[in-house]
């Protein structure tokens, strides 16, 4: 879907680049912390539809411009969305923050400095994180007399337990990179410099695999989360036999019989 409004080159956007089957996508308004924009919000959308729904891409990985992943939303702009009580999800768009439709195609992000507020929930509304060993996290709404909107309530709890969550929520600290992967929002810590290295590594490596396959892994995790282990358990073997009779079931097949990486095509 096209955005016909104008564009302010002050307000930002989002870049978009193909490196093999991997789709990048760069927060870019470095000049602001790449402070978050209804622009740039726009340009995501459009970015994660790109992901979402082309066969030729099987991962995206999202990453932020300059010294900083972002310093969350430049408020001023959706001051009057949060009086409204308006948080949209994007219709029958992909929804980034997962709170919508979710992606299919998983995410890995890598994350730098500053990474505040709607960053945190950014980075866990994906699927891997690499962070930074410069990175500072605050989920400081509070501070702001508002409250995390964009799945952070959830999210943290769910990654981090009640007591963790409820530490850095209602404290609004402000915590470094080895905190954020003790209490499980990052996977890995790299050296500042390295981290969109690093999650590209970990995309290629997700690509590996059958594409479908993938797909079906994350889907069946987020019906565990969503509707329960009974919902989940029922979809598995349906599932499984739609992906078993696939063309990359065979090749997984004789890929595992030959000791080699399948060549699989998402067929």
């Amino acid at each position: 879907m096209s955005d016909e409004r104008p564009l302010d080159p002050a307000d930002g956007g989002v870049t978009t680049e193909v490196r093999g089957r991997i789709l990048l996508m760069g927060l870019d308004r470095p000049a602001k912390m790449n402070g978050y924009t209804p622009q740039m919000a726009r340009q995501l959308v459009a970015a994660f539809e790109r992901l979402d729904g082309d066969d030729d891409l099987w991962c995206g990985v999202l990453f932020g411009h300059g010294a900083h992943f972002t310093a969350g939303l430049d408020l001023p702009k959706f001051r009057d969305a949060m009086k409204d009580g308006r948080r949209s999800t994007h219709g029958e768009r992909v929804d980034p923050m997962a709170l919508g439709r979710r992606c299919s195609k998983p995410i890995v992000t890598a994350v730098q400095g500053v990474t505040y507020t709607l960053g945190i929930e950014m980075m866990l509304a994906g699927d891997i994180v690499v962070a930074a060993d410069d990175c500072r996290f605050s989920q400081l709404e509070p501070l702001r007399g508002i409250h995390a909107a964009g799945g952070a309530t959830i999210r943290f709890v769910d990654r981090g337990g009640w007591g963790n969550a409820m530490y850095h929520l209602l404290t609004s600290d402000e915590f470094d990179a080895e905190e954020a992967r003790r209490i499980g929002l990052v996977q890995e810590v790299v050296p500042a410099g390295t981290q969109l290295d690093r999650a590209i590594q970990l995309a290629e490596k997700i690509c590996e695999g059958a594409p479908k396959a993938v797909q079906a892994t994350k889907a069946s995790s987020a019906i565990y989360l969503r509707d329960g282990e009974e919902a989940c358990i029922a979809a598995l073997g349906p599932k499984q036999a739609e992906l078993a009779a696939m063309d990359d079931a065979e090749e997984g097949v004789a890929a595992f019989r030959e000791r080699r990486l399948g060549n699989f095509t998402g067929n």
